[in-house]
C-alpha cells in the first residue's frame, strides 16, 4: 500500500462541493471514481479542506492510499484521462510517507476571494468572480479587514451549520488588493470556519459601499452573533489557494 498525496485543481461551478455528496456530483467523487477506473480499488480521498458548492480550487491537497504498484507520474496521467471532461486536474503527484495526512498534517490553508468591481455583466468569468457593481473604497476595506486578523470569536463570520468545536480562529491575514476592476482579498489562517471567508468578505464589500463603516465592522465582530452578519458573499469568487505543511511539501 502506498499513500499518494495530490495537488488538485478544480472550477467548482458544476460541482456540489469538494466533499461526496448524495444529491449531486462532488470533486471527491471525480476523482474516487477515476482512481477505480485507473487501478480497480474504491480508494478514499482525503482533503486539506472542504469547499461549498460552486467553490474553486486552485491548488487543494489530497491524499490516497492504494495497492496498485505505479509511478507518481503515471498515476496522474491515468487519473487526468478518466477524470475528462470534469473540469478537475491533477496538477502534481508524488510518494508520501503512511503518516502524512492532508488535513491532519496541514498547519495552515490560503484562500483567495476576486471580485470584478464593473458595471457591465460578465462574459468569461461568469461563475468564477464576484460581479459588484458599486463602486468599491478598498482602502476602507483593508482598513475594516485588519480588526479581523488575530484570534477572535468568529461566530458573527460561522454558518448556522458549521460543524467546529469552537469559534475561535486565529486569522493570519486578511489583505485587499485592487488592480484595475479586480479586487482580490486573500485570507490565510491554520483553519476557518464553515463560510468564514465568505462572510468576512461580504461584511468588507459593505464597508466598500459605504454601507457599513469601520466601526460596524468592530461591532459585527464584537457581537459574537450570526445575526450581526451584514451579507455573505456569493461562492462564485472563492478560490482555495494553498495548503501549507511542515516538511518542504507545502502544496
Amino acid at each position: 500500500m502506498t499513500r499518494f498525496a495530490f495537488t488538485v485543481e478544480f472550477d467548482g461551478r458544476p460541482f456540489m462541493g469538494w466533499q461526496r455528496q448524495a444529491h449531486g456530483p462532488s470533486v471527491q467523487q471525480a476523482l474516487e471514481d477515476a482512481i477505480h477506473a485507473v487501478t480497480g480499488e474504491r480508494a478514499v480521498i482525503h482533503a486539506a479542506g472542504r469547499t461549498d458548492a460552486g467553490v474553486h480550487g486552485l491548488a487543494m491537497r489530497a491524499h490516497a492510499d492504494i495497492e496498485k504498484a505505479i509511478a507518481p507520474f503515471r498515476l496522474m496521467e491515468a487519473i487526468n484521462a478518466h477524470l475528462r471532461p470534469h473540469p478537475v486536474a491533477i496538477i502534481d503527484c508524488e510518494r508520501v510517507p503512511d503518516d502524512w495526512h492532508a488535513r491532519f498534517s496541514c498547519t495552515g490553508r490560503s484562500y483567495v476571494y476576486r471580485i470584478a468591481n464593473r458595471r457591465a455583466p460578465l462574459t468569461f468569468e461568469r461563475g468564477l468572480v464576484w460581479r459588484v457593481i458599486q463602486p468599491l473604497d478598498t482602502d476602507a476595506m483593508q482598513q475594516a479587514a485588519q480588526l479581523l486578523v488575530g484570534r477572535h470569536d468568529f461566530t458573527t463570520f460561522r454558518s448556522a451549520h458549521c460543524q467546529a468545536e469552537s469559534p475561535l480562529k486565529s486569522l493570519d491575514r486578511l489583505d485587499v488588493e485592487r488592480q484595475g476592476d479586480r479586487i482580490a482579498i486573500h485570507a490565510e489562517a491554520r483553519s476557518f470556519l464553515h463560510h468564514q471567508v465568505r462572510s468576512m468578505v461580504g461584511c468588507l464589500a459593505l464597508v466598500g459601499m459605504g454601507r457599513w463603516s469601520i466601526a460596524d465592522m468592530k461591532a459585527a465582530r464584537d457581537a459574537k452573533d450570526r445575526a450581526a452578519l451584514g451579507l455573505n458573499a456569493p461562492p462564485d469568487g472563492l478560490y482555495f489557494v494553498r495548503a501549507r505543511y511542515p516538511s518542504t511539501r507545502s502544496g
